[in-house]
C-alpha cells in the first residue's frame, strides 16, 4: 500500500459499515453503493473503513436481479481490490447501470468502466492517473517495482481505452497528469454515456465532500472534507464504539500527514 493511499484511507477515515447496508434490493433491481474507499480486504476496512472485495463481491453474486444500480461516490483506493470488484460486476447476470453521484477518482473508475451503461451527476468529476505504490531494496528490487506499475499502468489504459474510445497515447497523457474531469468532459470524452438529468433517484447524501489532498491536482473546492458521504443504514451501536475505540488508538499510534 503506498504512502499516499494511507494518506487518502487516514484523512477520509470512518467507521466500518457491513456490507449488506450498502445494498437496497426490491424486486427484480437492486441498489448497491459504493459511497466508500475501495480497500483490499476485510481488516483493512475494519481499521480504515472502506469497501472490500472479500464481502462486496459474494454479497453481488447473490442478488437475483435483472438491474442493479450502482451508484458510486469514492475518492478510490487500491487497484486490484477495484480490479475485482469489477470483474464481478462484468459477470453478473444483471444490467449494471452505473450512477456516480458525487466522484469517481483513481480506483472506483475502473469500477465505473465495468457497469454496461453509466450517467454522471451534473457538478461530479471523474479522475484517471497512474498507479501508486512505495518500495525498498536494492536496485534490483526498485527496478521490478517499476516494471509492476507500468504493467498496472499499461492495464487501466486499456480499461480506459476500452470504455472513452480514446487514442492510447491521448489516455496516458491524461493518467500522467492525474486529469481530473467534470461531468460533461467525462461525457465529452467518452469514459461516461451522459450526464443524469434531476431526479428524485440521486442521493442528496452523496453532496459531501472527500479530502482529496493525497491527489496532487485535486481542485482547489475539493481538498479538504466538511463532511463525508453517507451510507444508508448504518452499523450497530457495540460495532460503531469498538471501531471508533480503534481510530482513537491510531491517531496517536500511527499519526499520518
Amino acid at each position: 500500500m503506498s504512502r499516499r493511499l494511507i494518506q487518502l484511507l487516514s484523512d477520509n477515515r470512518r467507521p466500518f459499515v457491513p456490507v449488506a447496508s450498502h445494498i437496497r434490493a426490491q424486486g427484480n433491481e437492486a441498489t448497491v453503493y459504493l459511497y466508500d474507499a475501495i480497500v483490499g480486504d476485510r481488516a483493512t476496512a475494519e481499521w480504515w473503513g472502506g469497501i472490500c472485495p472479500q464481502d462486496f463481491v459474494p454479497a453481488l453474486h447473490a442478488l437475483d436481479v435483472d438491474t442493479i444500480h450502482l451508484r458510486i461516490n469514492s475518492p478510490g483506493g487500491d487497484v486490484f481490490a477495484a480490479k475485482a470488484i469489477s470483474q464481478a460486476l462484468r459477470e453478473h447476470k444483471a444490467t449494471v447501470v452505473g450512477h456516480i453521484d458525487g466522484l469517481a477518482a483513481s480506483a472506483a473508475t475502473d469500477v465505473a468502466c465495468a457497469c454496461d451503461d453509466t450517467v454522471i451527476a451534473q457538478g461530479a468529476m471523474y479522475m484517471i492517473h497512474q498507479a501508486w505504490t512505495f518500495a525498498w531494496g536494492n536496485a534490483d528490487d526498485l527496478t521490478a517495482t517499476v516494471e509492476l506499475l507500468r504493467k498496472v499502468d499499461t492495464q487501466l489504459a486499456d480499461t480506459y481505452v476500452t470504455a472513452s474510445g480514446q487514442e492510447r497515447a491521448q489516455i496516458e497523457e491524461w493518467m500522467k497528469a492525474e486529469t481530473w474531469f467534470t461531468a460533461e468532459e467525462a461525457v465529452s470524452n467518452g469514459f461516461i454515456k451522459a450526464v443524469a438529468s434531476d431526479s428524485k433517484d440521486t442521493s442528496a447524501q452523496a453532496q459531501g465532500t472527500w479530502n482529496l489532498r493525497a491527489y496532487t491536482r485535486a481542485p482547489a473546492g475539493m481538498q479538504s472534507s466538511a463532511r463525508l458521504p453517507q451510507i444508508p443504514g448504518h452499523a450497530s451501536g457495540d460495532h460503531r464504539d469498538r471501531i471508533n475505540q480503534r481510530l482513537r488508538v491510531a491517531r496517536v499510534l500511527q499519526p499520518v500527514e
